[in-house]
């Protein structure tokens, strides 16, 4: 039975910590981890989560998008587990959009993101997997691999002024 996990907040080390390359096929561990972390996704009503959010510095996310309470707009797809990604290929459009984050509660900001994106990542057998996203699941990879990276959302801002409370969010949404 998975567990649910604690969430890293920001200015713990392990966010700001480069991932490991996850050991391919994935060991029963480290399938329990992604068990353990589309768990703690849903109790936190998130889309998209990496190990190092659950203290694990590990190159693992979760792309999980669905409409929810913090993103009721999200569209609805099969949660994608992903290990050892590489973005290939970027989109030259940048849009801009709002984010939040398990590790910064109570927080979003406005971060420019490219449209469209290629990835590369294994799966848990082994399969290499070659896709392409766009909009806001585009946006969700984009977020959760710069986690791997040890890059919080705020380290891509363009300003301070694009960040506002979940409270001014969520008046924001209910226009």
């Amino acid at each position: 039975m998975p567990l649910l996990r604690q969430i890293a907040q920001l200015g713990h080390p392990v966010l700001r910590t480069p991932s490991s390359h996850v050991t391919i096929p994935v060991p029963d561990r480290i399938r329990e981890l992604a068990d353990d972390m589309l768990a703690t996704l849903r109790e936190a009503a998130g889309v998209g989560i990496a190990a190092p959010q659950v203290y694990e510095p590990l190159s693992l996310f979760i792309v999980a998008s669905r409409p929810n309470p913090r993103y009721p707009d999200a569209p609805l797809m099969e949660p994608e587990v992903v290990f050892n990604p590489d973005i290939i290929e970027r989109s030259d459009e940048l849009v801009k959009d709002w984010e939040g984050c398990l590790s910064i509660p109570g927080i979003r900001g406005q971060v420019p993101r490219h449209q469209r994106i290629r990835a590369r990542y294994q799966t848990a057998d082994g399969l290499v997997v070659e896709r392409e996203f766009a909009g806001f699941v585009a946006r969700i990879f984009q977020h959760e691999f710069d986690h791997l990276e040890g890059l919080m959302f705020l380290d891509r801002l363009e300003s301070t002024r694009d960040i506002i409370t979940e409270k001014e969010y969520q008046k924001l949404v209910a226009r």
